[in-house]
């Protein structure tokens, strides 16, 4: 099969990879744009521009509710967490914190 086009891309520490700017136009997506990876028994990979994900309209009806109802019920929609919930969440999260950029450890599925 010959290449219609043929780009490198470096792969950092945390197992990142910026899709060169050829490759991202040629599959038509930009910033914010899904791509789907797939690997063929001889370990070829294949790029292509992710489907547009389906709505839910289930969902879609329910965000519509709360919207409509946080808009018709400004005071009453969105409130604060009562203290109870706020401590007893403190309490089971502890001091935990988590560094979003660290490394992950161990075997990674995708």
């Amino acid at each position: 099969m010959a290449a219609l086009l043929k780009e490198e891309s470096t792969i950092t520490a945390k197992g990142q990879t910026t899709v060169p700017k050829a490759v991202r136009q040629a599959l038509g997506v930009d910033y914010g744009g899904r791509i789907a990876f797939f690997v063929d028994d001889a370990h070829r990979v294949y790029i292509e521009k992710a489907p547009e994900e389906v709505s839910d309209p289930v969902v879609d009806r329910f965000l519509e509710f709360l919207a409509r109802d946080m808009s018709e019920h400004p005071g009453t929609s969105v409130v604060p967490l009562p203290d109870a919930l706020r401590t007893r969440m403190a309490t089971l999260v502890g001091d935990m914190s988590i560094d979003l950029d660290d490394d992950i450890d161990g075997d990674v599925t995708l």
